[in-house]
C-alpha cells in the first residue's frame, strides 16, 4: 500500500473542491516554478511541492507526455513548450477590459460608489475604466478623462510604484492601500490599491470615489481585497503588507503636500 503522508502536502492543501487529485497535484507542481528558474532537480520540485518524490515522477511522466514539462540531460526538469504555445493562445485572446471591468463592478455593487481603474500616461493618469455608483450624487469622471498624477488615491499609488519619495509614497508601498479625502478635490474621498501583472509588473491603480460624507471606513479594506483578487485574476502575485496605521482604522488621510 501506499504510504500515507502525515500531513497534506502544499498540493493538496490547493486541491479543487470535487476535482480529481491527480490532476490537482500535476498542475501545482507547474505552479512551482518561479520566475527566475530556468530548470529543477527533484528534490527541489519535492521540497516546494510536498509531494513524495515516487509520486511526482509519475506526476511528471504525464507532463512530460503532455510536453508541460520536459526532463533535461541532467536529470532536472523545465517547463516544456506546451506552455508557451498556450501562453502565446492566452495573450492573442487576452483583454484586461474583460477582467477589470468585472472587478469594478463587484466593487461598486458592495460598495455602491464609483470604481475606476487608472494608468499612468505621461505626467498624468488615464482613467482607463470607469463603473459610476448607482447613486446619483457622485463624482463625475470618464473613462478617457486624464487626471492628475500627483493628486487623489489612484494617482499617489501610481507615483508609490514608480519609486517617488515622502512618507505618504512609502505608506502605499507598506500598506498596500491609501484612502485620501480632499486630495484631489475637497468634496471627494479615494481609496485606492495597486494592480500588479504576472511579473509583479504594476498594471495600474484600482479606486474607489466617494462624496466625503459617505466615506466608510470598510471600504479601505474592500478595495485592498479588490485588488488583491484582480491581481490574482491577472496572474500575478500580490505583494505581503504591513498592518494599517492609524490612519488605516478607518479614518482618511488628510494630505498637506
Amino acid at each position: 500500500m501506499p504510504r500515507k503522508a502525515a500531513q497534506l502536502s502544499e498540493a493538496d492543501k490547493h486541491a479543487a473542491e470535487g476535482g480529481a487529485i491527480a490532476v490537482d497535484r500535476a498542475l501545482f507542481v507547474l505552479s512551482v516554478f518561479r520566475e527566475g528558474d530556468t530548470a529543477l532537480g527533484l528534490a527541489e520540485l519535492a521540497q516546494r511541492s510536498g509531494l513524495y518524490k515516487s509520486t511526482l515522477l509519475r506526476l511528471l511522466a504525464s507532463l512530460d507526455h503532455a510536453r508541460l514539462t520536459q526532463r533535461l540531460p541532467d536529470g532536472r526538469y523545465a517547463l516544456g513548450p506546451e506552455v508557451a504555445r498556450l501562453n502565446a493562445v492566452y495573450a492573442a485572446s487576452f483583454s484586461l477590459e474583460q477582467v477589470v471591468v468585472p472587478a469594478l463592478r463587484e466593487l461598486v455593487r458592495v460598495t455602491r460608489e464609483s470604481a475606476a481603474f487608472h494608468v499612468e500616461q505621461g505626467e498624468h493618469r488615464l482613467c482607463l475604466y470607469r463603473v459610476d455608483s448607482p447613486q446619483p450624487v457622485r463624482d463625475h469622471i470618464r473613462a478617457g478623462d486624464l487626471l492628475p498624477r500627483n493628486r487623489g488615491a489612484g494617482g499617489r499609488v501610481l507615483r508609490a510604484f514608480a519609486g517617488a519619495r515622502g512618507e505618504i509614497y512609502q505608506r502605499i508601498r507598506n500598506e498596500g492601500v491609501i484612502a485620501l479625502v480632499g486630495d484631489r478635490s475637497p468634496d471627494i474621498a479615494g481609496v485606492s490599491a495597486p494592480v500588479f501583472g504576472p511579473s509583479g509588473d504594476l498594471k495600474g491603480a484600482l479606486t474607489l470615489t466617494c462624496p466625503t460624507p459617505r466615506f466608510n471606513a470598510a471600504f479601505r479594506e474592500q478595495v485592498l481585497d479588490a485588488a488583491r483578487a484582480l491581481t490574482h485574476a491577472l496572474g500575478g502575485t500580490f505583494p505581503e503588507v504591513m498592518p494599517a496605521g492609524d490612519a488605516g482604522q478607518g479614518e482618511a488621510l488628510q494630505s498637506d503636500d
